[in-house]
Order: C-alpha cells, then structure tokens, then sequence
C-alpha cells in the first residue's frame, strides 16, 4: 500500500475533476491536471452582509479563488443568499463554500446559495461527549444506517443542484463511535471520510473532495497519506481530489512554518488539488503564503534522475525515528540514539551569534559545521560499504549533487539502509546557493518544508539552515522547525484557529496577549480556540486550552477537560495563568532572558 507511486520522483497524483460553481464565470475545476487551487475563509459575523461581501472581495483582489464562509446556525445560512446576491451585482462570482458543524439544516438550507458545503463527519450526525462505549458489529452497522439517513438528503440536493461537497475530518472532532473502534488515530480520521463518501457513491454522486486536517503537521501529513494509499486501493475510481491544510496553524513565524511542513511535504510528494494556509491574522496574509508556497514548489521537485529505487526508506503511515547509534557531536554535545535532533551552524554563523548567548539560554548553535567529523556522500553514486568505515560516523548529502533536497536525504537514506548501515544523518535545508540570498519568507518555506518533511519521514538526526543568510535568524529558525516538527520544545507551544465567524472573541488580540504572559513557559502548549467546534479534541494534546463559550465568556481547559466555564473575557487570561499555576507548571519569567540573542 503506497500513497504515491516513488518517494524519489514527483509525480502529481491524478484525480478526477470536481467543478465548484461556473468555471465560464469565476468558477473553479480542482483536480484533474488543473493548478492547484487556493482558498481562504472569512472571519466576520456571517450575519454581517456589508462586512462579509467587503472581505470576500478583499480575498479575490489578492487571488484566493474559493472562499468558505461559515454557518452556524440555519439563520446564518439563510443570509449566504444576501451575501452571493450582492456579490454577483458587484460582479463577483467567486465559488463560496458553507461551513457546517453540527446542523444538518443549516447544510440543506446553504445548499441552495453556494456552490460548495463543507460537512465534518465528527460532527454532522453526532454529537462530541468523550464517552466510552462497546459497539458490537450490529450496533456499529446500525449507527451507520442512522448517519445516512441523516446525509442523504443533502447528498441528493447537492447533486439535483450541481453543487459541490467538501468532507472535511479533523483531528480534533472524530465522533464518539469513531474513537472508541478507531482511536484517536489517522486511520479514524480516514474511515470517517469514507464512511460518508460511500453515501455519495451509492447515489451516484462524484463532485467532492477530502480533506484531512490536524493541528499536529506529523499527523497530518501521515492522515493524508493513508487517505491517498487506501483511496488507491479502493479502485482508480476513488479518484477523489484532496484539499490540504494544518488546522489551527497560529501566527506568524511558527503558523508558517507548521504549514509548510504540513502542506509543502505532501505537495513535493504529489498530493493535494487546493489548500489553505490557516493562520490567527488577517486572511488576505494566507493568500501570500499559499502563493509562495506553490511558487517554490517546480525548485523543491524538479528532477530527471532516476534514483533506481521505489521502496520507501520509512514507513509512511506511523512515524517512527530512524534507529541509529549515538555519537559525539561536538563538545559536550551528542546526537543520534535517543538524544534530540540537534541544530548545526555555520562558522560564519556562530561568530555572529556566539557573542550574544547566555550559558542558560535554550537556543544555541550545538555544533559548528567545518568542525564536524562528517562524512559527506553523493546517493546519485553507488554507495559501498566499505566507503562508510563504521555506524558512528555522522553523514550528510555532499553540496552541489544535483537533486532536490528531500529527494536527496530520502536516497541517502535508502542506501544506507541497503547497506546494513545506521549513521547518523546531518540534514541540510539546500544543496546549492542561488547568486542572490534568499528573501527571508522564501528561505524561511524551503527549509520548512525540506527539512520538515523528512524529519516527519523519521530521518535526521541534526539539521543545517543554510538559506537564510541572517546569522541569528537562520539559529531561530533551525529551532523553530524541530518545535513546529515536534522533534523539540524550547519554548510555550500555542494551537490557535485562525478565527471564523463562530469566534467568540477577537482571536488576534487574545493570542497577542496570552503570548505577553506565558511565551517564557518551556514546554507548556496553550490552545486558543474561538468556539467549541474543534476545541475539546484538538486540544488532546495539549497542556492548556483557552476557548470561547459564549458571548463575551471563556471556558478554560486541562487537556480536553472544561475546568472553568463563563469566565468574563477581560479576567480570563488571569484565570489562564492561575490555572497553570495550580497544575504546577508556571515559573516566573527571568527579566534578562527577554533580552533576544537574535
């Protein structure tokens, strides 16, 4: 089971065709061998017609081409027809998708305005309370029978409309029954797509598309994967085309970096027909990244070699880290076995930076690369064991070998797996410089997705940021990715959606100020969740969740556990900090560790 034909050679995966409105009038055809199609989503009250329609054509000036608008309620879905209507007099014909949760109504009555809804099955015909049940295979059956009674009405008006579908998973919102057969696992995620795309087929409806999201870019990238794999072994008519994209991203720097993890890896692998970059900012902002993104791809892919290899160096559908030895990095410093992926600099880098650490602060250089014992190998070339002394002798891909990074570190991998080898593997963002540096948005997404997509491959054991030419950014980055990776966590670690009309509150401004208070945590993961839609299970993991419960009120939470509920918004980030206080993981922030070493 493969979810692509050769981990070596792109190659696009080949869908169907899915049209999502009138593609002779600003609709879109996604799949097929058409572009790769980008969306975003706006952030206002859905009641809001003037606001809605003002941000929809701010969205289309900057080149988003689909974009979802939320429903909460049938009310809401009602008032697309304002919103579409003015839209169109305005000579807007973008396709927009209604975003549904909870409310098989509000789908049936959106149906009639839009051209695309979005279902979550987590949520459409269940409703989340974290119980634990048996389900015998009757039961099992039986509750199956019930979700497509509830489905297959809107399954048949999509269809008698020409309209589109979107069955949206998330990592965060798997039903009750899914978790208790499945777990909270990606195979849960994939048999709940299947589940209400088997409806579709069975009454002859083709014009969707998956998607299969999580907050967390390593299950997110194995989800899509094994989506990919058993579509394939479905039969060539599951086809279907995916939509990418990391729920719950954040903002700046990491919100970029997760989702070019994320997204970038699966694209460079062949996967994916639209995306969306989630980010708590302004939408327009996630329109430039998906630009850049899909721009870099055709540099991060392009080859002619063929590697003579097919079979995968990892297995891609459960992440394990590949076993080495440990060894001697530097100083005082091993890599490899059980110890941390560890962050490599140039010499012109650490003299940059070396001035500036402290001896307690988390982000330094661990190794100084024209310093290392390194062995560095050409997989274009035979490889023979005896050019490779013995395990505990670090390796890399030499400069200047002509493949694409990912392509290159993947073969090196595979070749000395054939050897009976485990070496230690320094991982490099590139092979070769261009004559101009890098902007720092560009180098910032080459090495997210180069070296984050192989250390969700489970490869690397250290890693070389080499493309950003700013010393003390190319260190921050380097640290940044192996957080983002969840190789390593040197600092407070923050799920935030990217806000919707269901927020509760003003997502950017509660971030900014939860991040004054807590980013001096080591280790601690704060959620900030708008509403209750993907809050409880997409903060699974995490240590804190700060969520909108209603109006001007937020609920606060351990783990997926609701400890304190209608706290007025203008205390609660103190009740967040109190809370993290009484569970025994708040320290006082150090004055002199605010001062940037950057």
């Amino acid at each position: 089971m493969n979810y692509c034909p050769s981990p070596f050679l792109f190659h696009r995966r080949q869908t169907r065709e899915v049209v999502v409105g009138d593609p002779a009038r600003g609709g879109v055809i996604m799949g097929g061998n058409h572009p790769v199609v980008k969306q975003s989503m706006l952030t206002c009250d859905t009641m809001d017609t003037a606001e809605s329609v003002k941000q929809t054509l701010e969205l289309v000036a900057v080149g988003c081409q689909i974009v979802r608008i939320t429903a909460p309620t049938v009310k809401d879905a009602a008032n697309l027809k304002n919103i579409v209507a003015e839209l169109h007099a305005r000579g807007c014909h973008v396709p927009i998708v209604a975003d549904i949760h909870f409310k098989p109504d509000a789908a049936m009555e959106a149906a009639n305005w839009v051209e695309m809804v979005r279902i979550n099955p987590g949520n459409y015909a269940d409703s989340k309370k974290f119980v634990v049940k048996e389900y015998t295979d009757d039961a099992y059956v039986g509750e199956l029978g019930r979700i497509e009674e509830k489905f297959t009405p809107l399954v048949l008006k999509l269809k008698e409309l020409k309209r589109a579908l979107r069955i949206g998973t998330n990592h965060g919102s798997l039903s009750d029954r899914i978790m208790n057969r499945f777990g909270d696992t990606p195979l849960g995620m994939v048999e709940s797509a299947l589940e209400f795309a088997r409806i579709c087929r069975k009454h002859g409806f083709h014009n969707f598309k998956f998607s299969m999201k999580s907050s967390n870019p390593k299950v997110m990238i194995e989800c899509y994967r094994l989506l990919a794999a058993r579509l394939a072994e479905l039969g060539p008519d599951w086809n279907y085309p995916l939509h990418l994209g990391v729920t719950e991203a954040g903002e700046g720097e990491d919100g970029r970096i997760k989702s070019a993890i994320g997204i970038g890896s699966l694209l460079c692998d062949g996967l994916g027909d639209t995306i969306r970059v989630s980010l708590t900012e302004d939408s327009p902002r996630e329109i430039e990244v998906c630009n850049d993104l899909l721009a870099e791809l055709l540099k991060l892919t392009k080859s002619t070699f063929d590697t003579g290899h097919s079979t995968f160096p990892f297995d891609p559908f459960h992440f394990e880290r590949r076993s080495t030895p440990e060894i001697e990095l530097s100083d005082s410093v091993k890599c490899g076995g059980e110890q941390t992926v560890r962050v490599v600099v140039t010499r012109a880098t650490f003299d940059k930076v070396a001035p500036k650490i402290r001896p307690k602060d988390d982000v330094k250089p661990e190794g100084i690369y024209e310093d290392l014992n390194l062995l560095e190998l050409d997989p274009t070339q035979e490889l023979r064991i005896e050019d490779i002394n013995c395990d505990t002798q670090l390796v890399t891909v030499k400069d200047g070998v002509n493949l694409p990074g990912i392509t290159a570190f993947r073969l090196l991998a595979a070749k000395l797996k054939r050897l009976g080898r485990r070496n230690p593997i320094l991982l490099k963002d590139c092979l070769s410089f261009e004559a101009a540096p890098l902007e720092p948005k560009i180098a910032l997404l080459r090495a997210s997705v180069v070296i984050g997509a192989l250390l969700a491959d489970g490869i690397g054991d250290a890693i070389l940021v080499r493309g950003e030419s700013g010393g003390g950014q190319s260190l921050r980055l380097a640290y940044n990715i192996l957080q983002a990776a969840g190789c390593r966590s040197f600092k407070t670690d923050y799920v935030a959606c990217p806000s919707c009309g269901r927020t509760l509150f003003n997502l950017q401004t509660v971030t900014a100020r939860i991040k004054a208070r807590t980013e001096h945590l080591k280790g601690v993961k704060i959620a900030i969740m708008g509403c209750i839609v993907n809050g409880p299970g997409e903060m699974a993991d995490a240590d804190f969740g700060y969520v909108g419960g209603a109006p001007g009120k937020i609920n606060l939470y351990v783990g997926k556990t609701p400890i304190k509920f209608n706290i007025p918004e203008a205390d609660a980030v103190e009740r967040l900090v109190d809370l993290i206080r009484e569970h025994g993981k708040w320290v006082e922030a150090d004055p002199a560790a605010a001062v940037s070493v950057y």
